[in-house]
Order: structure tokens, then sequence, then C-alpha cells
């Protein structure tokens, strides 16, 4: 198998691990078993060598050059919501952390079109019942709010989901007024996002240099092949 460059090795390679997933099963042992009746060719083969690709580089790469990866361009959910989280942990930041946590999310899932793009539905709590004498609705005026913001949660995370794994946020989640409670400027926000990001963007390109290397060593980039 050969790859066109390191963008499309990495992105076949993080592909296998949701293909495989999907099958319920690891695809070595079944192309494996292919290869010794001598039927290992096509699509079997490709796969084989992208599973390959992506243990080299789980194995080979820094925890953070992995993840910057994952986070960027794998589509498999679970992967690339626990590398998000690893990488807010190390991203260097005077930001607060929810800021931080949206701004490596959105840098992971960028927004969709309006056409893909999820509406979140708003629940209300209705207006509190006023009361005839101290707290008599106090507690049912609470249970009321806790109980929209419950639906306003399980909603939230409805329109993160698309089938097929992908992750889709709600319209919401790239609105930065949204991403902290101090009410600082939209200048500091603009300036903590793109420092962010910068950081984030760094790490991939350092990865996929890393990768290169590899990858050329072993013989399977277009240009090393030729």
């Amino acid at each position: 198998m050969i790859y066109q460059n390191v963008v499309s090795a990495v992105v076949r390679a993080l592909a296998a691990e949701t293909i495989n997933s999907a099958g319920g099963c690891s695809v070595e042992p079944r192309v494996q078993a292919g290869k010794l009746k001598g039927e290992i060719s096509g699509k079997d083969a490709a796969l084989l060598a992208d599973s390959i690709v992506h243990r080299l580089l789980h194995a080979q790469l820094s925890p953070r050059h992995w993840n910057a990866l994952v986070a960027k361009y794998s589509t498999h959910k679970g992967r690339k919501v626990d590398s998000i989280g690893r990488l807010v942990a190390i991203v260097t930041t005077p930001a607060p952390k929810r800021f931080t946590q949206q701004a490596v999310l959105v840098w992971a899932v960028p927004q969709q079109t309006k056409g893909i793009q999820r509406k979140v539905p708003q629940f209300k709590a209705p207006e509190p019942r006023e009361n005839e004498r101290e707290g008599q609705w106090d507690w049912r005026n609470k249970a009321a709010a806790a109980a929209a913001e419950r639906a306003n949660k399980h909603a939230r995370a409805v329109a993160e989901v698309k089938p097929g794994e992908m992750i889709v946020l709600a319209e919401s989640n790239y609105d930065m007024t949204n991403w902290d409670s101090q009410g600082l400027t939209e200048r500091t926000y603009q300036r903590w996002n793109r420092a962010i990001k910068g950081a984030l963007e760094a790490m991939v390109n350092e990865a996929l240099v890393e990768a290169q290397h590899m990858l050329e060593a072993i013989g399977v980039l277009f240009g090393e092949a030729a």
C-alpha cells in the first residue's frame, strides 16, 4: 500500500479503527486468515496496511502528537472525545478551563453548514408560583427549574451525536460568548481562541512531520516509493 502523502496515510489509518469497530472485531485476524488461503487482495489488503500504519503511529508518536492527530482527523467518536479531553489538559493558555474546553472542542469539530447543523430545543421552566406565605412554593419552583435544566442538558447531548458516530455540535457551541461567564471583551476571547488554535495546529504539524519520517522509513509514501 502506497499513500499519496502523510495526511492521506493518517486519515486512512485512523479511519481503519472506525471500520474495525463497526465490523465488531479487528480486521487483522480476518485478513490474515484470508492470506493463508491466498485470498488477500484489494480492500482487505489496503485495510490491513491502514491498520498496520495505525499501530505504528500509535506506538511511536508521543501522546501529545497522537492525540492531536486523533482529535483533528479521527471519525471514531470515543477516541476523538478522549483525545480532545487530553489536549485540554496540556494546552498552555491564560483562558479559564471552560473556555479552553470549548475552544479545543470546536477546533476538533469544525462548524458544519447550515443544512447539517442541528438546532437544539430550549425548554423554559413555567413561571414561578408566588408565595402566599414564606417558602410556600419554593420547592416546587426549584424542582421546575431543575427539570427544565435537565431537559436542556439532554437536548444538547442529543444534538452532539450524529448517526455513524460522528459528532455534530449545536450552533451555540460556536458562540464564544457562551464559553465564559466573566463578560470580558470580544477582543480578549478572540486572542485566547487564536492562541489555543495556534498551539493545537502546531502540535498537528509536528505530529505530521514525525509521522512522515516514520512512513518514509518503511517506504509507504508515494515520493519515497518512486
